[in-house]
C-alpha cells in the first residue's frame, strides 16, 4: 500500500498538474480533497494540453479511479462539460466516483460570488467569482445541498425554495438584484440527474476498502498552502483548508493512513489576485517570469504576480504540513538570467526575522533579506542527473534545501510529462 499526499507549497499555481499526473501513473485512486473549479492545472501531453479544474488527475489513466471527495464543492454543470471535454479527447471518464457527502455549488452561490466581490471595491480578495465561498458558507452554516440531495427530488426542491427564499430577500434588499427564479434553477438541475447516478458513491468507504486491499492512492490538493483558510495570507485566502491535514478530512479516512506528504513549489513564487507578497518584482525580472513561465491563470487567464522565491514562506509550508519531501517545478524558466535571489529573511524595524510571522501585519511593512546567486544560461530541458544541471543551478537547489531542511526529491526541467530529474 502506498498513500501520498499532493499539494501546493506556495500560493497555488506550482505546477501540482504535472507532479499529480507523474504519480497518478501509477495510483489505483486519486483523491481530490478540497476545493471546487476555482483551481486549474495543465497536463502537457505530446502537443496536447488538457486543463482540468475539477476532474482529479486520475482520470487520464484507464487503470486508475478519480474520486472527488466530500471535501470538495462541486458545480454539477461545469462538471458536465469538463467530462464532455474528456470525451472528446477520448478520455473515458465512466470510473469517476463523486462522494455523495460533496456540497454543490448552486447558481445563486455564483452570483452571490460576484456581488459580494464587486461591494468590497478596492478591498476585493480578487476571488474567481465561482461561488465557492459562499457554498462553503452555506456549507458551515448547515443550509447546503450535497450530492446525495439530488438524488431524492422532493427533498432537494424543499431545500432548494427554502434556500432561494432567503437569498432573494439578500438580493433584493442588500444588492437592489432582481430575485431569483426557483423554477429555473429546478429546471436546470433536472438535466444532471444522470451524471449524479452515474457517479455517486460513499467515498469514505470507498477509499477505506481500498487502502485495506493495499491499493495505491494519491490524495491530490488544490491550490495551495499560504491561500489556506485557516494558514494562509487571510483574508487573501480561498475557502477551504489547503493544507496536508484535510487530506484525511476531506476524503474521509484517518490521519494515519497517510505515508508520504509531497509539497511543490516552483523555483520562483507567483501568486494571482491580491494579498501580500513580499518578493513581487514589478520589473523586468518579474516580467521575465511572468512571459518565459506562461503565467497566467487556467481558470481565469489573469497575469499573475511573479517573485524571487521565499524561503521563510515556503519553511513555513514544510511546518504546516509535515511534508516528507519537495518538488521543485520551473526551473528552467530560471535560465538566461544572470542573478538569482533567494528570500531568507524577513527585515522588519531593523529585526530581521527568519520564522513566518504569526502577526500578518509584518507581511505589508516588512522588507526582504536576500541571499544572491549567479545565474546560467544552458538550456536544461533535456538534463535527466541533478548532476548533469549546471553548477550554478546546483548550488541554487542545495540552498533551498538546506534551509528548508527537506530532502528535495524531484526537479522539473520542462513542461512535458517526461522533462523531469528524479533524485
Amino acid at each position: 500500500m502506498s498513500t501520498t499526499v499532493v499539494l501546493g507549497a506556495q500560493w497555488g499555481d506550482e505546477g501540482k498538474g504535472k507532479v499529480t499526473d507523474f504519480f497518478a501513473s501509477t495510483a489505483d485512486y486519486v483523491v481530490r480533497f478540497q476545493g471546487g473549479n476555482n483551481a486549474g492545472h495543465t497536463i502537457v501531453v505530446g502537443e496536447n494540453k488538457i486543463a482540468l479544474s475539477l476532474t482529479p488527475s486520475g482520470v487520464l489513466y484507464p487503470n486508475c479511479t478519480p474520486v472527488i471527495g466530500s471535501g470538495c464543492v462541486v458545480d454539477i454543470g461545469f462538471l458536465k462539460q469538463e467530462l464532455e471535454m474528456l470525451n472528446e479527447k477520448n478520455i473515458n471518464t465512466d470510473k469517476l466516483v463523486i462522494s455523495a457527502n460533496a456540497h454543490v455549488v448552486m447558481p445563486y452561490h455564483k452570483l452571490l460570488d460576484e456581488l459580494i466581490e464587486e461591494s468590497l471595491g478596492e478591498n476585493k480578495i480578487g476571488t474567481t467569482k465561482k461561488g465557492i465561498g459562499p457554498c462553503y458558507a452555506d456549507k458551515i452554516q448547515r443550509k447546503g445541498i450535497r450530492i446525495q440531495d439530488l438524488l431524492d427530488e422532493t427533498n432537494f426542491e424543499i431545500k432548494v425554495r427554502k434556500n432561494i427564499e432567503d437569498v432573494n430577500l439578500t438580493l433584493t434588499k442588500i444588492y437592489d438584484h432582481s430575485p431569483l427564479v426557483v423554477d429555473d434553477i429546478l429546471d436546470e438541475f433536472s438535466t444532471y440527474k444522470d451524471i449524479v447516478t452515474n457517479h455517486v458513491a460513499d467515498a469514505s468507504l470507498l477509499i477505506a476498502n481500498a487502502i485495506k486491499n493495499k491499493k495505491t492512492i494519491l490524495f491530490e490538493g488544490a491550490q495551495g498552502t499560504l491561500l489556506d483558510i485557516d494558514h494562509g495570507t487571510y483574508p487573501f485566502v480561498t475557502s477551504s483548508n489547503t493544507s496536508s491535514g484535510n487530506a484525511a478530512i476531506g476524503s474521509g479516512v484517518g490521519p494515519k493512513n497517510i505515508d508520504r506528504i509531497v509539497g511543490v513549489t516552483k523555483a520562483y513564487i507567483s501568486r494571482v489576485g491580491s494579498g501580500p507578497f513580499l518578493t513581487e518584482q514589478k520589473n523586468e525580472i518579474g516580467d521575465f517570469l511572468i512571459e518565459k513561465g506562461a503565467e497566467f491563470g487556467v481558470v481565469t487567464g489573469r497575469r499573475r504576480r511573479c517573485g524571487w522565491l521565499d524561503l521563510i514562506s515556503l519553511k513555513y509550508s514544510v511546518r504546516v504540513n509535515s511534508l516528507t519531501e519537495l518538488f521543485i517545478t520551473k526551473l528552467d524558466v530560471l535560465s538566461g538570467l544572470e542573478e538569482l535571489k533567494l528570500c531568507v529573511g524577513y527585515k522588519d524595524n531593523d529585526e530581521v526575522i527568519t520564522d513566518y510571522p504569526f502577526n500578518q501585519n509584518v507581511l505589508n511593512s516588512a522588507e526582504p533579506v536576500y541571499e544572491t546567486f549567479d545565474g546560467w544560461t544552458d538550456d536544461i530541458s533535456t538534463v535527466k542527473s541533478f548532476e548533469d544541471l549546471p553548477n550554478n543551478a546546483q548550488s541554487y537547489i542545495k540552498a533551498i534545501e538546506a534551509f528548508i531542511e527537506v530532502p528535495i526529491t524531484f526537479i522539473s526541467v520542462g513542461p512535458e510529462r517526461t522533462e523531469n530529474i528524479i533524485i
